[in-house]
């Protein structure tokens, strides 16, 4: 055990920053999205853009299946599947532009990426209920691939596809669901064009994944508790203005 930590090779400093990334994960898979809209550009700034989303992304699977596991019963399928294949064409296209982009590069575009969706999801929260979607094709497609391109860049599609589920008028547990198993598949997807196209996901990065477990799992039982209890307005703010702060700092 203490030789494979030995291995990771990550200072305090990384250490305490993956930790606070895993719970967020956790917390937002099974609680309030929107936080961990705070880890991405945590890791991006600790690591690298690349690198941080080649950690991120097996802690994301497994808040996923904690996420998938408790709303098994509350996803609405035709929701996931119509922008789905659009989904597809934006991670293709996130592969390719990031395989051609300079590290640096890339942490300013997921920067960028995250101030574009906390702008969406604070658009969510000033629109609230009167959000009026779209019957058009093009609403799906858009949709589709505006999320495949941020999750493949950045891992930060969470508001983007809120707004095709709150515009549609989805309650809390059928939110949940079916944003859960949309993001499960996506993520999924990602998996193998990041091992051998990207190259960012290895042993170390599984390593880490599975050293974080137990944090993950701590922020998707408390996501559970929270979601039941909380009434989560405020909460959000300081969640939305944390993750400004953070996303301000990958572009300056």
């Amino acid at each position: 055990m203490d030789t494979l930590i030995q291995t990771l090779d990550l200072n305090i400093i990384q250490w305490i920053t993956v930790i606070i990334a895993a719970f967020l994960v956790g917390f937002s898979k099974t609680g309030i999205g929107g936080v961990a809209m705070l880890a991405i550009p945590l890791l991006a700034g600790t690591f690298g853009g690349r690198d941080s989303t080649g950690i991120m992304l097996p802690m994301l699977l497994i808040g996923d299946l904690y996420a998938i596991w408790y709303y098994r019963k509350s996803v609405e399928w035709k929701n996931v599947i119509k922008p789905l294949p659009w989904a597809v064409v934006g991670l293709v296209f996130g592969v390719i532009v990031g395989s051609y982009i300079s590290d640096k590069t890339f942490v300013i575009l997921i920067g960028a990426i995250v101030l574009l969706c906390l702008g969406i999801l604070i658009y969510t929260e000033v629109k609230s209920k009167n959000i009026a979607v779209p019957s058009n094709v093009w609403f799906y497609i858009l949709v589709g691939i505006l999320s495949g391109f941020s999750s493949m860049i950045g891992n930060a599609a969470g508001p983007i596809f809120s707004v095709y589920l709150l515009a549609l008028g989805f309650k809390k547990n059928n939110y949940m669901g079916t944003n859960a198993w949309f993001f499960f598949i996506i993520n999924f997807t990602k998996v193998p064009l990041q091992v051998f196209i990207w190259h960012n996901i290895g042993l170390k990065s599984l390593s880490i994944a599975a050293f974080m477990i137990p944090a993950v799992t701590i922020g998707a039982i408390t996501g559970f508790i929270i979601l039941k209890k909380i009434n989560d307005k405020y909460f959000r703010y300081l969640i939305i203005g944390m993750t400004a702060v953070a996303a301000l700092r990958l572009l300056i």
